[in-house]
């Protein structure tokens, strides 16, 4: 058993500090968030995580776990302390280390033993080098500390089976002594462990974020060209997925990637590359590609509904992926942005998220249920793909709806059932609508018998 201290209690931080409590050791989790740490205490999380709940109760109740606003408590007994801040995009797309600098300061001040310092936090590479510079600077007196990078790679909606059952731990430090205690909590993982340097760590987090991005791109690059030559996007991901050089995840056309990682990691990575005098074209290319793709779904609503102004569109769906709450760069938000600017009258469902919703969307009018949404609407569009969405009693939306017009930005339905039910649908790159020979030249098509 270990003792721990965890820095932050956001998504990172409270599913690191849960989880590592469930392996037996004892974790002391610390956020200047009042309010956080008063409802954590009362057993009221302030994110939705499918089973973190569960997890953090089993674990304050069994003495495991705790929550505080003190620095000097939390790192009373460390052995660890594992900053997981956030690290925002800036104005510019580098990442913004406010969050990181206030932490290794108040570690600094607070701190009473030796201590390994574990930066989980998404960071901008030589960040680890940084934080031991701003700690060494703050010590009242000196003592003794080491810096170890351990990115992270969870996906929110499965963060607790992610960190439990992890691909690979990677390990960054510059002392082979550190690197190893900190590889001693992850035995119990049963992962491969990857010990390099701080540098390289932080870079594998960057580098990983910013290819699953591509891939995100790429396949919404393919489904316009499905689109422009009857093609199914679908079909076409599924043959290539089953190549193991490519692989079938992260080939799902649609909206784009959102949330609290791959926007911000892209466009840091790309900014550090551009700092350094490099050239990043590709991943300007996918950050355009992924832009790109709310404007096209909203042309795809008006070459239905034609002029949207006045009309109601329902938006079925607003966290930026299923099984989480979360809005942070959501493109349900850019497409609300999108709509309204067109003149359309907005209102939305989602199973989770419409708390946090509302807040970013007063203007947006939310639901009850899915049926309520689509009453009396001109359009529906598809921006998150949960489950019970799978399971709606489609002939009843379609005879609620003043249109029965539905864009589904996650290819979440089948457009021969879609059509048969009577529904005016439209999907991405699924290659229907279009001529019987899309790939031929007009004087093939008049050369045919």
């Amino acid at each position: 058993m270990k003792d721990i201290s965890v820095i932050g209690v956001g998504y990172v931080g409270l599913v690191t500090g849960a989880c590592f409590a469930d392996l037996g050791n004892r974790v002391v989790a610390v956020d200047i968030d009042a309010g956080r740490i008063a409802g954590l205490q009362q057993g009221q999380l302030p994110i939705y995580e499918p089973g973190l709940k569960e997890v953090v109760a089993r674990n304050v109740a069994a003495g495991r776990l705790s929550f505080t606003t003190s620095y000097t408590s939390s790192l009373q007994n460390a052995d660890f302390a594992f900053i997981a801040v956030a690290t925002p995009a800036s104005v510019d797309g580098d990442a913004d280390l406010q969050y990181v600098q206030a932490a290794s300061e108040s570690i600094a001040r607070n701190m009473v033993r030796p201590l390994i310092v574990v930066n989980k936090s998404t960071v901008p590479v030589g960040t680890g080098d940084w934080v031991a510079e701003i700690i060494r600077a703050n010590q009242p007196r000196p003592i003794p500390f080491s810096v170890v990078s351990c990115p992270e790679f969870l996906r929110e909606g499965s963060a607790i089976l992610d960190f439990m059952n992890p691909a690979r731990v990677v390990l960054g430090s510059l002392e082979e002594g550190p690197a190893h205690q900190v590889a001693e909590l992850h035995l119990a993982l049963r992962a491969p462990i990857m010990i390099t340097d701080l540098r390289t760590a932080e870079m594998i987090k960057y580098a990983s974020n910013a290819f699953l991005a591509t891939k995100i791109s790429f396949i919404n690059e393919i489904a316009n060209i499905c689109e422009a030559l009857g093609a199914d996007v679908k079909e076409v991901a599924r043959g290539m997925g089953y190549d193991p050089r490519i692989g079938a995840h992260f080939l799902e056309a649609g909206l784009g990637y959102g949330g609290s990682c791959f926007p911000k990691d892209v466009a840091a990575l790309a900014f550090m590359a551009a700092d350094k005098g490099r050239h990043p074209a590709l991943l300007q290319a996918v950050m355009d590609i992924n832009a790109d793709r709310r404007q096209e779904l909203v042309d795809q609503v008006s070459a239905l509904v034609g002029d949207l102004h006045g009309r109601v569109v329902g938006l079925l769906g607003l966290s930026f992926k299923p099984n989480t709450d979360d809005m942070r760069e959501a493109p349900s938000l850019e497409l609300a942005r999108l709509l309204t600017e067109a003149g359309a009258r907005l209102r939305a469902y989602d199973p989770v998220a419409m708390p946090r919703a509302a807040e970013l969307l007063p203007d947006v009018e939310m639901a009850e249920t899915p049926y309520t949404l689509a009453e009396g609407a001109d359009a529906l569009v598809v921006c998150t793909e949960w489950n019970e969405f799978k399971q709606l009693d489609l002939e009843r939306i379609r005879g609620a709806m003043r249109q029965p017009v539905v864009v589904d930005g996650r290819n979440l339905y089948e457009p021969a059932d879609m059509l048969r039910l009577g529904f005016r649908y439209r999907g991405i790159g699924r290659g229907y609508g279009r001529d019987s020979h899309p790939g031929v030249p007009a004087a093939a098509h008049e050369a045919a018998p």
